[in-house]
Formats: C-alpha cells, sequence, structure tokens
C-alpha cells in the first residue's frame, strides 16, 4: 500500500530522471492521502473486486508505477554515482544507504502506519536491502547485474508455491525474501515488502545504468521498444494466465468488471506481470518527461531531488491531518485506535474518496516550498556529507 522512495543517490543531474523521481512522488502521496482519509482504506482493499469500484480501483492502480519506478531509478542511480567512483567507494556508499534507509523505516516510519512501538517493513526495507546487495553485484559487470535482476524478475513466482509455513521455525525468514506475513523474533509488526524481487528491480536498473551515458535519442529509443515490448508481454501472459502472476484473470459479469480484473496484478510481493505493467510504463514515461518544460516541469524537477525529505514530511503531514479531523468530529485516540483494529469505521469516519484527493492537493502544494528550500540547500551545501543521506 505505501510506495516510498528511496534517498535519491549523487547521479549526475539529469533532468528527466528527476522529473520521473518527482512524478511518482506526487502520485504515492494520492495513494497516502486515500489511506488516511478514506474510511474505504479500512473496510476493504480498493482491488478487491467484490467490494471496490472504478474509480477507487484506478486511484489505488495508477500508484502501483511508484515503487517500482522508484526503485529501477535507484539502481540506475547506483551505476552513475559510482561510474565517477572507485568500486570501493561505491560499496561502502551503497551498504550505509542500505542500512540508513532500513532504520529510518524502522524508527521513523513505522509509527505513522502501525503507531508507537510497532514496525512496517515497507518500501525504504526493500530498497535498503536492494542497496545493500548492490553493494556486493556491483563488484561485477553490469551486463551481469542486469542478467541477475532480470532472472529474479522473470523467475520468482515459481517460488509462489513454497509457503513459510513449510519452514516451521525459520517461517519468518522466508518471509523477508518472499511472502508478506509476521516479523522474526515475534517483533511487534508486519512485513509487507518482501525483499526478493525488489532486489532484481535495483539490480536491473544498476544495470540500464550505462544506457543513461548514451546520447538521449538513443537511449529513449531504447527504452521505447522496452516499455512496449514489456507491456506486450504482459497482455500476452495476462490474457492466457500463462505465468506471472498467482492472482488470476478473469472474466466478470460486465466489461468494466473484467477489465479490472485484467489489471489486477499482485503486488505483495510484487509479481511478473506487476513489474512488467509498471516498469513497461516507467519506460514510456521517462522518454516524454524529456520534453516537459516550464513550471510542471520545475515542480517535477524539485520534488525528485527532494524525494526522502518530501516522503517523511508527507505522511507526517497526513497523519496528523487525519487525526486532527478525527479529533474535531469528537473522536478521541481510543476511539481512533479501536476503529482502525475493527475495521469497521463509521459512516462519518474520514472525508470519503473525493476528501482524500483535496487532502492530496493541499499536501503536495504546501509541501512544494518546503522542498524547494530544501533542495536548494543540498545545491549550494554538498561541502555537508550528512546532507547525502536526507
Amino acid at each position: 500500500m505505501r510506495d516510498v522512495p528511496s534517498k535519491q543517490l549523487d547521479d549526475t543531474r539529469l533532468p528527466e530522471i528527476d522529473r520521473l523521481r518527482g512524478l511518482v512522488m506526487v502520485i504515492m502521496a494520492l495513494d497516502h492521502m486515500r489511506d488516511f482519509f478514506d474510511a474505504d482504506a479500512l473496510r476493504f482493499s480498493p482491488t478487491d473486486l467484490d467490494h471496490t469500484y472504478p474509480f477507487l480501483f484506478f486511484t489505488r492502480f495508477i500508484t502501483h508505477f511508484c515503487a517500482p519506478t522508484f526503485a529501477v531509478l535507484a539502481g540506475v542511480s547506483a551505476y552513475l554515482y559510482g561510474a565517477r567512483r572507485s568500486h570501493k567507494e561505491l560499496t561502502l556508499f551503497l551498504a550505509t544507504r542500505g542500512v540508513w534507509l532500513i532504520l529510518l523505516e524502522i524508527v521513523v516510519i513505522s509509527p505513522t502506519w502501525g503507531g508507537p512501538g510497532r514496525i512496517s517493513l515497507g518500501t525504504l526495507w526493500a530498497i535498503g536491502c536492494g542497496l545493500l546487495a548492490l553493494s556486493v553485484l556491483s563488484l561485477a559487470r553490469p551486463a551481469v547485474v542486469f542478467a541477475i535482476g532480470a532472472a529474479i524478475l522473470l523467475g520468482h513466482n515459481l517460488l509462489d508455491g513454497i509457503k513459510a509455513a513449510d519452514f516451521g521455525a525459520l517461517a519468518p525468514w522466508w518471509r523477508l525474501l518472499h511472502e508478506p506475513g509476521a516479523l522474526p523474533f515475534d517483533l511487534p509488526g508486519h512485513l509487507l515488502y518482501p525483499a526478493l524481487p525488489w532486489i532484481g528491480v535495483l539490480a536491473l536498473g544498476y544495470g540500464l545504468g550505462p544506457l543513461f551515458k548514451r546520447p538521449a535519442q538513443e537511449r529513449d529509443a531504447v527504452l521505447r521498444k522496452a516499455g512496449l515490448g514489456a507491456l506486450a508481454l504482459f497482455i500476452v501472459l495476462r490474457a492466457t494466465n500463462f505465468y506471472g502472476d498467482p492472482r488470476a484473470f478473469t472474466l466478470r459479469a460486465d466489461e468494466i468488471g473484467s477489465a479490472l480484473s485484467f489489471l489486477n496484478v499482485t503486488k505483495y510481493p510484487p509479481s511478473l506481470l506487476y513489474l512488467l505493467v509498471t516498469l513497461g510504463g516507467a519506460a514510456l514515461a521517462l522518454p516524454a518527461l524529456e520534453r516537459l518544460r516550464g513550471a510542471a516541469g520545475r515542480a517535477l524537477v524539485v520534488f525528485g531531488r527532494t524525494p526522502l525529505f518530501f516522503y517523511v514530511l508527507h505522511l507526517y503531514a497526513g497523519a496528523a491531518g487525519a487525526l486532527a479531523l478525527a479529533a474535531w468530529r469528537g473522536y478521541s485516540l481510543q476511539d481512533i485506535s479501536a476503529v482502525i483494529k475493527s475495521g469497521a469505521p463509521p459512516a462519518d469516519f474520514g472525508t470519503g474518496l473525493a476528501g482524500a484527493y483535496v487532502a492530496w492537493i493541499l499536501v503536495v502544494v504546501g509541501l512544494y516550498p518546503l522542498c524547494r528550500w530544501f533542495a536548494e540547500i543540498k545545491r549550494r551545501r554538498s561541502d555537508l556529507w550528512w546532507l547525502s543521506y536526507l
């Protein structure tokens, strides 16, 4: 449910990368405001075809593009960073960033979702694991890293039949890799993003890194072909139910329902079909964003250069706003906790999906000046090493 950015790596400043990164930040915020303000998020999943409706489904579906796009760009950025440095510097950089993101997930991000004392391992955890894996994989040639990433993406659904319960006491360790569920050592909380497929996405991005050293026209031609090829493969595999997603496509009573079923791919863990449709879309979006100019292009660049800063601020702003709204309507903290646990909020709880869109616009617009200020600080104060962690 949470599409979250990793820390932007110190890549060469390619505006189209920043624009794409910024775009997924803005879209990601929509999904999180839906979580905070639309009480239907407590009642059912927006991809539950027996309860959802098209506007809600597509609000969720468009945000599917965020985590894979950010992860693959993190891999690209890792390559671009390492292209100007020694293997030792790159390894240290990726390892420390990976550990930092995992700690940030546990200490700073988890309370916004599960409350104090509970751990929720989401995308920061997954991308942190990917950076740790890249700190080792990057010792190999990019083509080898690309092949490893592609093999994970293409093959990890073969592991769907292996369940954590088959491992007995070691079950939580399997969940860390490939199955959402409980945490090791009986830690309070939940694992939402198993690491293995996300490691594959970052490895794929790292392997694509040399493409971003080529002239833009040549690079964009390759990305368009790759994007169209990924979408074509998605359509073939999805239509035939041959392979690539544990949730089969089925014809439903009406055309809209059938269309939703066709697009209803699995994110936890991200299936091959999920990654084909999202990464295929991202490959087509990046060349288009290269031509985006004006205020919109500049705004996306700002968000793309301050992703972690925006991510933390927007979560706390959204959570605070949702709590303030509930308190204004007369709910105590105990009432709110009981509603969340019950999964059956009263009719006046939250704002509905339309209100979530309003909250999204307010948060994005409200945080833009802060992100622009912080982006300028990062640009001017490259001497402050700790800024690279924010």
